[in-house]
């Protein structure tokens, strides 16, 4: 055992000396040969010769101990670093999005856009201008727009109704489910959902002073859009430890001062009760 071990070892020692001593006959000569390159030579030789020699040292456990190695009790060194194997990792399953059903879907292609629905002509025009009238080839905005208009009719006073709290909140309803339908597709785009807030904000105030004001129509609106109202928390600011402990001391002394009130109340019944007992017995 001992004598392979001298032998790699020497192996060693006379492949880094030729390799060294090829590295400068190639310097001498003038041939294009880098030290990266020579490093690598060294590299290659130096594993060459541990392999091997880790070869000849698990052989000789092998027949030496092979109950030892059987049991995998014992490994034999080894110099060569084994290459990490390869970790297929299943990937993480996407999440569907669930994209809710557009407003304006419920609109037909076939119907004429807001600008001429009122327009007679409009009706009795050939199939290609009629198409080019309809919301096939509508824009967004346009459908939008009609869509305002549909929600507007249905809460509205009478037809020359255009600025009424129950207008308002059907015109900040359209723009506010249209912002939810942008904001779905984009969810990274900040300035849209700030707008779309404060509009929630604005129609979360006229819902609450329209409820106030006249109930009955708040309770129309709300049941025709199909909206719900939410009231407020009752407050708005973060309970502090310091709050609390104020919180508790106040409740405290209310306490205190409601129970010498009721004795004192106590005092006041027993001296007037003994009073009238005294005037009854005078008389």
């Amino acid at each position: 055992m001992a004598t392979c071990v001298a032998a790699l070892t020497k192996l060693d020692t006379s492949l880094e000396l030729f390799t060294t001593g090829l590295y400068l006959h190639l310097l001498r000569a003038n041939q294009p040969c880098s030290f990266y390159m020579f490093s690598k030579l060294i590299f290659v030789c130096r594993a060459v010769s541990s392999f091997m020699s880790g070869a000849v040292v698990a052989g000789f456990y092998n027949t030496m101990y092979p109950s030892l190695v059987d049991a995998n009790v014992f490994s034999p060194p080894m110099s060569v670093a084994l290459p990490t194997p390869v970790r297929h990792y299943a990937r993480a399953v996407k999440k569907k999005r669930t994209v809710p059903q557009s407003q304006l879907s419920d609109l037909p292609p076939t119907m004429l856009k807001l600008d001429y629905a009122a327009v007679p002509m409009a009706q009795t025009t050939d199939d290609i201008i009629k198409r080019l009238l309809s919301l096939e080839l509508a824009s967004h905005r346009e459908k939008l727009q009609l869509k305002t208009e549909q929600l507007i009719s249905k809460v509205q006073r009478d037809e020359n109704d255009r600025s009424s709290m129950e207008v308002q909140v059907a015109t900040l309803t359209a723009r506010i489910r249209n912002y939810q339908e942008h904001l779905q597709k984009n969810h990274k785009d900040k300035a849209n959902k700030r707008r779309m807030l404060m509009a929630i904000d604005k129609r979360k105030k006229l819902l609450k002073k329209l409820r106030l004001v006249r109930y009955s129509a708040f309770e129309r609106v709300c049941e025709q859009l199909g909206i719900t109202y939410t009231f407020p928390p009752e407050y708005y600011r973060r309970a502090t430890r310091r709050w609390q402990a104020k919180k508790a001391f106040c409740i405290k002394v209310f306490k205190a001062v409601q129970k010498q009130k009721a004795e004192q109340r106590k005092k006041m019944k027993q001296h007037l009760a003994s009073k009238n007992t005294e005037t009854t017995l005078s008389q």
